[in-house]
């Protein structure tokens, strides 16, 4: 950026440039008297209510700025950019006082959130700086340009100065009359919520988000040190999403309760409340904050409204549909639905999320490889509690449409994938907004999502993503609602795979007995509840009630769903595994030996139905003691498995181990010891040392090596 000397507008550097944005209806008016006057609207001083009881963590903005100062040089424009309450003007006050307490140096500061109150503040700055009557008059008056009259002045200051434009979240006001320059005397300093570079051309940016934990808590401690200790005062500051803004208010509360005094902790447990905006809000009246800006249930309430102001309403559609969703990053891709069009048109979508991403609102990130966008959990709060009551059932609807869009229709088995973690705040939390018309839909759709994460191997996730949503849903639905038994029987699967059996038996056990009271022996979701017990039982040695209930597991199947349906060859391969080898040979007439070839001419050879039949085949080969053909069998099916899964998954473990026994059965020890002692090492690092699969592993490979072992 250039400098003019001469005062005229054409040799300043100008970096500005861009037209028709919002208007925010605020105003601080300034006195017509020059700053000797004194009076609360001098330019001397920061025009804001309150200033910061000490700075914390903005150590690195704060010395690149220092470093600008310290230098004497000008012609620099600095832009703090960041949501609404991250603490942009706190900084901009801190550099303010530093450079005003230093000898010949000048701070002059600008309200600049509208049109009338920038125009006063800089005329008032253009008066400060040695402009008589006649010219501010003839300015005013517009008999002559402002903006050259302020930065004729600002160019012949006899001391350096910084120029503070504080809330500039319309930067088009700044064009008109170019109000926005560059002087070899002082330094700009601009505070925004405008994130786009295309703003401020030439510019300097520094992004001011939230803070740290620990600088969280030690401005709770500033303002309330005696309602707790430092690590109590962390945990709210998590609660408040380390947000300036809420961590002053919540600061302010606290040291303000004379009568029955609160504590950090009483304080933190009311913010798990659904009323958290509006308690975060009662601080202001300890702080005397009037400001919008000062409260975080109406400072980004100033930018939806801009945003209907300017013709963008599809924005505050978007800001509130992201509101029913988690403070986390939320995968793009689940924007990009047809559905959406119920609260936006889907056109829109794009120009909706820029003008966020604009505003500060909202942020791109990247997480498991995914592009994300995300906002502030106290945002979302705020938004959704402002949320028109006739606007939240489409809302609800839709977000649950594009969950469900997200979501494998048909969860299969494969390695893990991180992505469907992120969809698993953005589930819950959707099961926490809804009302009782789309809870039902909600669940069945997270539900669905635990059996992914299931199907990925990630059975912890699957276990608290099942049990969680159940405990939401419950807010609406009755206990013994078929959604929520259907999330139940699925946390009843994953402690199982979790090794927890005696948890897994009584889940299901209880799950299935009630299914069959309301719903029938037959119904998809009991035979469902009923394989998964059978599993628990065979794993806890009770192996005739295991096969007894598989058997009418398949039956049901056969029955409800039909003999070739992917679920009832499924069960009927659980009885190759099951089956002692004297009975496997006459199970189903003979036909149960021919098993993968049905599933293969039906489901395809690579469909995960088929593999598992193939490998429960092998199993039963290896009973019967056809070594050669089970040896076979099961390292194709190995190979295939770990092509598809990678070594770690728990069926490769599960088909290796196998392998290892036929590789033993055949005269080859050694091989047999090898895989077994890698089955160990990744069991125990997946599963941990005492888990029954672990334990059952290490049992195989000490009887390998003492050579007690046998086919």
């Amino acid at each position: 950026m250039t400098g003019g000397t001469d005062g005229h507008a054409e040799d300043h550097g100008r970096v500005y440039q861009s037209h028709g944005d919002q208007h925010i209806s605020e105003h601080h008016h300034y006195n017509d008297d020059g700053p000797d006057n004194g009076g609360p609207d001098s330019v001397r001083r920061p025009a804001v209510g309150r200033l910061p009881v000490a700075l914390r963590d903005r150590s690195e903005v704060m010395e690149r700025l220092r470093t600008s100062m310290r230098t004497e040089r000008g012609g620099q424009v600095y832009v703090l950019y960041g949501m609404g309450g991250s603490g942009k003007t706190a900084v901009a006050c801190a550099l303010f006082q530093e450079v005003t307490a230093e000898a010949g140096r000048v701070g002059l500061w600008v309200n600049a959130s509208d049109r009338a109150s920038l125009r006063a503040g800089m005329l008032a700055v253009a008066a400060d700086r040695g402009a008589d009557d006649s010219e501010l008059l003839a300015a005013r008056n517009g008999l002559r340009p402002a903006a050259d009259l302020v930065w004729r002045y600002l160019d012949r200051s006899a001391e350096p100065w910084l120029l503070v434009l504080d809330n500039t979240d319309e930067p088009e006001i700044l064009r008109d009359g170019d109000w926005l320059r560059t002087s070899p005397r002082g330094t700009v300093l601009v505070t925004t919520r405008r994130a786009a570079a295309r703003w401020w051309p030439g510019a300097e940016l520094q992004y001011i988000g939230v803070l740290p934990r620990e600088d969280a808590a030690l401005v709770l401690r500033d303002l309330a040190p005696h309602s707790g200790t430092t690590e109590q005062a962390a945990r709210v500051a998590d609660r408040l999403g380390r947000l300036p803004l809420a961590l002053t208010l919540a600061g302010g509360f606290l040291s303000r309760q004379v009568i029955d005094p609160w504590t950090m902790d009483a304080y933190g447990d009311q913010l798990d409340s659904d009323e958290r905006v509006q308690l975060i809000d009662r601080g202001a009246d300890a702080l005397s904050e009037a400001d919008p800006r000062h409260l975080v249930g109406l400072t980004w309430q100033l930018t939806l409204d801009a945003f209907e102001a300017r013709g963008l309403p599809e924005a505050a559609a978007l800001l509130r549909l992201l509101a029913r969703f988690a403070a986390e990053p939320l995968p793009l891709a689940l924007l990009n639905h047809a559905d959406i069009g119920a609260v936006l048109p889907r056109a829109r979508t794009e120009t909706a999320l820029r003008a966020l991403l604009d505003q500060s609102l909202s942020e791109l990130v990247d997480a498991a490889g995914t592009r994300c966008v995300q906002s502030h959990g106290i945002l979302l709060d705020s938004v959704s509690a402002a949320t028109p009551a006739d606007l939240v059932p489409a809302l609800d609807t839709t977000a649950v449409r594009l969950l469900d869009g997200a979501v494998p229709a048909v969860p299969d088995a494969g390695p893990h994938d991180p992505r469907l973690r992120l969809l698993v705040p953005h589930a819950l939390a959707l099961l926490g907004h809804v009302g009782e018309s789309s809870a039902a839909d909600a669940l069945a759709v997270t539900t669905r999502l635990a059996t992914a994460l299931h199907r990925t191997g990630d059975y912890v996730s699957a276990r608290e993503t099942a049990r969680n949503a159940a405990d939401l849903a419950q807010r609406h639905l009755d206990a013994d609602h078929r959604t929520v038994l259907a999330a139940r029987s699925r946390e009843g699967r994953a402690l199982f795979r979790l090794g927890r059996y005696a948890e897994a038996e009584a889940v299901l056990r209880t799950v299935r007995d009630t299914q069959v009271r309301l719903f029938g022996a037959d119904d998809p979701d009991t035979t469902d509840s009923g394989y998964g017990l059978q599993l628990v039982l065979a794993n806890l040695g009770r192996r005739e009630e295991a096969v007894a209930l598989l058997r009418d597991t398949v039956a049901a199947r056969r029955s409800a769903l039909g003999a070739e349906h992917p679920l009832t060859l499924r069960a009927r391969a659980g009885l190759l595994e099951m089956l002692p080898a004297a009975e496997v040979v006459t199970e189903e007439d003979g036909a149960l030996l021919s098993l993968p070839s049905e599933c293969e001419r039906v489901l395809g050879p690579d469909h995960t139905v088929t593999l598992g039949a193939r490998h429960n085949h092998a199993w039963a080969l290896y009973l019967l003691g056809r070594f050669d053909e089970a040896d076979r069998e099961i390292r194709q099916v190995a190979e295939t498995y770990e092509r598809r899964f990678g070594p770690e998954y728990p069926i490769v473990l599960a088909a290796r181990q196998l392998l290892s026994r036929t590789r033993a059965a055949l005269g080859h020890r050694e091989e047999g010891i090898a895989l077994m002692t890698d089955v160990v090492e990744r069991r125990d690092r997946g599963l941990g040392p005492e888990h029954p699969f672990t334990v059952a592993s290490r049992n195989l490979l000490d009887a390998y090596r003492s050579g007690r072992w046998r086919p």
